[in-house]
């Protein structure tokens, strides 16, 4: 996975972002990302690829929004996006994505 270490993306206070499959980490990062933090990224790059990229950062944005106005919480709103939700969950499993099935996000356990 090509990662991009700069200042600017993500902002401050943020480790990784994902865009479009390529991370981009704060100069500070280097050195700190971690097996299981690629691997919860990875599980982000499946998602996208299955949503056309575009639709992922949609349902993303808008599922955040609904939870944030649920919630009023934005950790909170964040945690409980159904993306973020499959990413923790299988972040320490390395071999999850070899078994993951086609928008299990949106699959029950």
């Amino acid at each position: 996975m090509k990662i991009i270490y700069n200042n600017i993306i993500p902002f401050p206070g943020y480790k990784i972002i994902n865009l479009f499959g390529v991370l981009f980490a704060r100069l500070s990062a280097k050195g700190k990302i971690t097996e299981i933090d690629e691997n919860h990224e990875s599980i982000h790059t499946a998602q996208m690829k299955e949503l056309l990229y575009i639709f992922f950062y949609i349902i993303y944005f808008l599922e955040w929004l609904i939870r944030l106005f649920i919630t009023f919480d934005f950790n909170k709103a964040y945690r409980e996006i159904s993306f973020e939700v499959e990413a923790y969950d299988n972040q320490d499993n390395l071999e999850y994505l070899k078994t993951r099935k086609h928008f299990a996000q949106w699959r029950k356990k």
